[in-house]
Formats: structure tokens, sequence, C-alpha cells
């Protein structure tokens, strides 16, 4: 029980405490709050404070995750698992808990202030780059197939799980393994991957990846010239924020997300389990759009900086849950595989964007919506300075999320006949 109050408050208070760090000193300031947020959330993940599961159960976990405590206290009754196991099931719980929470809270708090408008003159581009990502995805992954091909069991699975997870999601990559009867291992070793690759791949992106490939491809077509050279940020105008003027005005904008979000909830009560995800985001987004064309609430000051704060929170529990541990068991083959499928698919998604003239922070967003899934967005439009692809890239990892089930399974039992 303290253990879980104590995480609450880090979660909760961190973030402030990154946002002090880089207005008060340049070199925190250089690096930025959402990179902050992933070190401290790594270094919380394994300082001992949240205790590690035993093999055994994270199959368990893998198979099953809706445990009640009666049952998890019958197994440590019969010497199955441990008080740790139980002691990291009720954090693991509070952990999704805070990512079912944060995320659709922070995306109506960061459409709020869009000029969603000015997004239609960019549709055609959009919808270019999330082919483009798709195909770069099928060619990456299922070139990967005949590369590693008899160094990992039940390759055609993975492959079909990859394609589901980075066109869509980890709800996609999970629906995989049960229609494809992924064993759990397999499965826990690929999600882990992924997540210590997806960290990689996301430090890459908003640090030295942003400039190259912004020399590389197309400027972004911002109004009136404002370009990344502006002086102008996204994720750093905290200053005035609990002033009496802006405190109000953001606890109205707080309580119609609030509403926003209970729709999307009773929305996806209609629904199988696998859909939740879709409805709630797709909810979600579509409401605030509307929402934001409304000048009482679109003019409402800091509302993007407030749902950037949930983002950072949503961060630090991410990188949390990631296990560096769990790479000791490392199948070389399989890591690798992940690992030129996620950087591979990244690249091959610039060189088709460069041929076919789609911009680098149109790319950038809609790569990170089909490589992380679409909360991790707003974390990559924040480094790039530049909200206005926010609604791209939640578009494109919503359509993703659609279609990742398909694509997996049809790739899967393709290369299973090659």
């Amino acid at each position: 029980m303290i253990q879980t109050i104590i995480l609450i408050v880090i979660y909760t208070i961190t973030p402030a405490i990154i946002i002090y760090l880089t207005e008060r000193n340049s070199i925190a300031n250089r690096i930025g709050t959402v990179i902050l947020a992933y070190c401290f959330g790594l270094v919380l993940g394994h300082i001992g404070l949240i205790p590690s599961a035993s093999a055994f159960f994270h199959e368990l976990m893998a198979a099953n995750k809706k445990f009640t405590m009666q049952q998890l206290l019958l197994l440590q009754d019969q010497g199955l698992i441990t008080a740790s196991d139980i002691l990291f099931f009720k954090i693991r719980k509070l952990q999704d808990l805070f990512m079912t929470i944060t995320i659709p809270v922070a995306i109506p708090l960061l459409l709020f202030s869009l000029n969603i408008k000015d997004w239609f003159r960019m549709a055609g581009k959009t919808f270019l780059a999330l082919v483009l990502g798709i195909a770069a995805v099928i060619l990456i992954v299922g070139g990967g197939f005949f590369l590693f091909r008899g160094q990992v069991p039940d390759l055609w699975k993975v492959s079909g799980m990859l394609i589901g997870l980075y066109t869509g999601g980890t709800p996609n990559l999970a629906s995989l393994k049960m229609m494809l009867g992924v064993n759990p291992e397999t499965y826990i070793l690929t999600h882990t991957y992924d997540t210590v690759i997806g960290v990689a791949y996301l430090f890459f992106l908003i640090t030295i990846g942003k400039k190259i490939f912004r020399k590389y491809l197309n400027p972004y077509p911002r109004k009136d010239g404002y370009f990344e050279g502006s002086t102008a940020s996204i994720n750093g105008e905290y200053k005035g924020m609990l002033s009496r003027e802006k405190l109000l005005p953001l606890l109205k904008a707080l309580g119609i997300t609030i509403i926003i979000f209970i729709v999307a909830g009773l929305l996806s009560l209609m629904v199988n389990e696998n859909q939740v995800m879709i409805v709630v985001i797709l909810t979600i987004t579509t409401l605030s759009i509307f929402v934001s064309l409304i000048p009482q609430v679109n003019k409402i000051d800091k509302t993007f900086e407030l749902g950037m704060y949930f983002i950072l929170i949503f961060s630090m529990v991410v990188a949390s849950m990631a296990d560096i541990k769990q790479l000791v068991h490392i199948s070389p083959a399989l890591f690798f595989y992940i690992t030129v499928s996620v950087f591979g698919t990244l690249l091959m998604h610039v060189f088709l964007s460069k041929i076919f003239k789609v911009d680098a922070d149109t790319v950038m967003v809609s790569s990170t919506a089909l490589i992380c899934s679409p909360p991790f967005v707003p974390l990559v439009a924040g480094a790039l300075n530049n909200k206005e692809v926010v609604v791209s890239g939640l578009t494109i990892g919503i359509i993703g999320y659609a279609v990742g089930n398909y694509l997996g399974v049809l790739l899967a039992y393709f290369l299973q006949g090659m």
C-alpha cells in the first residue's frame, strides 16, 4: 500500500519538477521535458521500488490479465507465485489505470487550441503519409522475415504480430497473439524488445532524427512563415498556469474533457474488448475536434500545456514499465528482427516520402503513430514544436488501429505459405 501511494505521488509530481528544471537549467531545457520524463521513468523502474515478477507470473499475465486477488492469493498458497508477484500485479494495475486516464484526458486538451480548419489543407498529405507508412511496414517486416527465417520459431506469427503492432498498436499485438496462437514466451519477448527499441526510436526521432529528416525532406508549410526557428514553444510555456486568470478557464476545459471521456467510456461498453481502444480514441478525437470549433473553448489559454502535463505523466509510467532485466533472456535473432523492423520502416518511410514530397513533420508524426501508436504523437509534436500535426498523427494512428489486425493476419498466413 505504501509503495502504491509513493508511486502515485511520484508519477503526478515529478512532471512539475521536470518542468521546473527545464525552465531553470539550460542543459535540461535542451534535453526537453519528454526525454527527461522517460529518463526519470526508466530510473524509477529499476531502483527497486517496482518489484520484478517471476517468469511464471509473466506467462500467466500474458495469458490472462483479469485475475482477481482471491485467485492470486490461492496461487500464492499453492506456491506457484510469490508475494513479490502479487505486489507487481497491484502496481501494474495502477500503471494501467494511469495510462487509461492520462491519454483520454490529454488528447482533448491538446486539441482544444488547434485550428482544425487549417488542418484540412494538409489532409491529402496526411493520407499519403499513411499509405507510405503502411507500405514501409509491410516491405521491411516482410523482407525481414526472409532474412531471419529459420532463426526464430514461428517467425511467420511474429511477423504478423509486428505488422499489427506497427500499423496499429499494443491492442493489435495482443489480438494477433490470440488469433495466431503465439506462445506466451514469444509474446513476452516480443513485447519487451519492442518497448526497449521503441524508447530508443523515440529518443532518436526527437533528438538528432528530427534535424536530419528536416534537412532531407520538405519543410512543413506553416502559415505566416512560422517554422522551427521560431522562439515559440508548444511544450514549455507553463508560466502563469496557476494564476486565477488562467486557472478558472483551464478548470472549465478540464470539465469538458471529463465529459468527453465519460461519453467515450459509455460508448466503449457497446463493443467487444478488442475494439475498445479504437472506439475510445476515435470518439475522444472526434468530439474534441468539434469542441475546438467553439471559439470560447478554442481561446482558452494553456490547454495544450495542461495536456502535455498529462503526457509527461504517461511518459514516466510507460518508461517505468520497461523491464531491461528481461533482456538477460535475449533472443538475438528476434531482437535484431524487431530492431530492423522499427528503424528499417522509419528509413523506408522517409525514403518514400522524399519521392512523393511529403513534409518532414508529417512523416515523423505519422511514423510515430504507426510504430508507437497515437498516444505518442503529442510527444513528438511537442519535440517538433508543431502542434498543427497532432490531428494528422492521431488520424493516422486511429486508422492504423482499425486496419492493424486485418493486415497482421493476412501477412502472417501469406508468409506461412512461403
